[in-house]
């Protein structure tokens, strides 16, 4: 073995002396020896032999691990450069999607369209389809006792009234329909309605259902057509100092003043001044438009001839302001601070004929049914009553809303239907029915409830508001889509008035101001409308 290394030592050496280059540069002063190899050549092989040998300079390959899912590796990369070189064209801004009401309601259409074409494509017409909710108590009786065959479930019996129904036929059919493919006597179907020659995707009922005419959203004008200026209007929650009278005359409570504006041929008349010790707390007219009711800071109610502008009578009774009036034909109802309720007979010699206790705090909402016969009164114990007539105890006490109850309004559109709004605490408009005495629907509206009134012409409902938005709201019913948001008063929305056609109603605020809007369409009996709204007929 000895011999085999000392061969293989002597073989590198010569291929050294064979091959390696002089180090020395050309022309160099050290001269070479002999012609022996070089002892510099040989201490390099020498060294290159025994050395270990040393890593290649080149990277190695780095292994590369992957995961299930990529991770960027951004080590090394300058981002901020990156960004710099990024090119500056400007970009095309988003797409606005329209936030209008007109926008709303065409999509809740076309949300409905569509749930109505699922249904339709799905069960056809094997399951019952949903019947909506009766909110027309009149006829409710009658609508239970007719009951169509296939479009309720079956009735619950009394051994098991807390199972669940169900349909009276299969959810799933597992056989070809047998409408529409019928063959003749005499040869295939030649029927082109029948979906085996239809192009469609969808059956032909829903194809009608497509094509057929919709119903275009109503446009609200979102600008007051006039502006009228209301100084010394108070900024007071509690107060109703607006009302608009079946004459079309509007009567408007200023301070210790109190206004009439003539809407046919807009001339202003002062009605009365109480003068510096006293103000006006609520204004009210009498259904047939000639008498209207002021109730003052002191506890008073005054009855006035408003073609004459005379004081008729002054009752007393309460020991605070009053600041809540409604009229039932020859009763007066008056609401007041001192948490009273008096009905008064003004044909009778009597301050009044019944005393109504209950409220706990200030009553500040009142509003007759005079189909039904029921009143119903809000306070700030945030409590809302239903009586019957004139008894002395509620037929109904509501109170679930959660701030003082002053906007409240009867439907003329379905029977025994109560519309009731909370202040700031509560934000919310509650539907009640008094028949039944049960709730029936509510909505978070986001601000306090002022006002509430009733479309004469169309199943609607406005709403005016406060803190914070300040806005009126148009409400379709009962689906409580918005209809028409309007904006433009600065301060809460206290007052609200309807005029005796439907069409406008105002507004008044803090500001002291009152706007008018065209908000309903026309009734479609509007030219049977008596001449009694004209004041100008009456005259002999």
């Amino acid at each position: 073995m000895r011999g085999t290394e000392n061969r293989e030592f002597e073989n590198r050496v010569r291929h050294a002396t064979t091959t390696a280059k002089p180090k020395t540069p050309v022309g160099s002063p050290v001269a070479r020896h002999g012609n022996g190899p070089d002892p510099h050549d040989l201490r390099a092989a020498l060294e290159d032999a025994v050395a270990t040998p040393t890593p290649s300079p080149s990277r190695k390959r780095q292994r590369i691990v992957y995961q299930d899912r990529f991770i960027p590796n951004r080590e090394g990369v300058d981002l901020q450069a990156s960004f710099s070189l990024l090119p500056s064209t400007p970009t095309k801004p988003p797409k606005r999607t329209p936030q209008g009401e007109l926008h709303f309601q065409k999509n809740e259409q076309a949300n409905n369209t569509f749930t109505h074409l699922l249904r339709s494509e799905l069960f056809h017409n094997e399951i019952p389809q949903a019947d909506p909710p009766l909110f027309n108590t009149r006829n409710s009786a009658a609508s239970a006792r007719i009951d169509p065959v296939g479009n309720r479930t079956p009735p619950i019996t009394a051994t098991n009234t807390n199972a669940p129904s169900t349909p009276s036929k299969n959810l799933f059919t597992y056989m070809s329909p047998k409408t529409g493919t019928t063959k003749s006597r005499h040869g295939p179907n030649m029927d082109t309605r029948s979906e085996i020659y239809s192009l469609s995707p969808v059956r032909y009922d829903s194809q009608k259902m497509l094509l057929s005419p919709r119903k275009q959203p109503r446009a609200v004008s979102k600008v007051p057509y006039k502006v009228l200026d209301a100084p010394e209007l108070a900024d007071d929650f509690y107060l109703n100092l607006v009302d608009w009278g079946s004459t079309n005359i509007l009567g408007v409570g200023l301070g210790s003043c109190v206004y009439m504006w003539n809407s046919n041929s807009g001339k202003v008349t002062k009605l009365c001044d109480l003068g510096t010790e006293d103000s006006v707390t609520s204004v009210s007219w009498i259904q047939r438009g000639s008498h209207v009711s002021i109730g003052t800071n002191k506890g008073y109610v005054q009855i006035w001839d408003a073609r004459e502008c005379r004081r008729l009578r002054t009752m007393t009774g309460h020991t605070a302001r009053v600041g809540a009036l409604a009229w039932n034909d020859h009763i007066l109802t008056s609401g007041s601070r001192d948490r009273a309720i008096y009905h008064r007979d003004v044909r009778a010699p009597d301050q009044y004929i019944a005393k109504l206790t209950g409220h706990k705090q200030e009553v500040c909402g009142l509003k007759w049914n005079c189909e039904d016969g029921q009143l119903a009164s809000g306070g700030n114990d945030n409590k809302l009553f239903v009586w019957d007539r004139l008894t002395q105890q509620p037929l109904y006490k509501f109170s679930e809303h959660t701030a003082a109850v002053k906007a409240i309004a009867w439907s003329p559109h379905q029977h025994g239907t109560l519309a009731s709004g909370g202040g700031t605490a509560d934000r919310k408009i509650r539907f009640w029915n008094t028949l039944t005495g049960q709730p029936i629907n509510e909505i978070d509206t986001g601000s306090q409830v002022c006002n509430l009134a009733w479309s004469k012409n169309s199943n609607e409902i406005v709403s005016t508001h406060g803190f914070s938005e300040n806005q009126i709201v148009v409400w379709k019913y009962p689906s409580m889509s918005q209809v028409a948001t309007l904006t433009g008063h600065t301060y809460r929305v206290l007052y609200l008035a309807m005029s005796p056609d439907g069409q406008v109603i105002v507004t008044g605020a803090g500001d002291e101001t009152l706007r008018f809007w065209n908000c309903f369409a026309k009734s479609k009996n509007e030219g049977r409308i008596s001449t009694a709204f004209d004041p100008l007929s009456q005259i002999r």
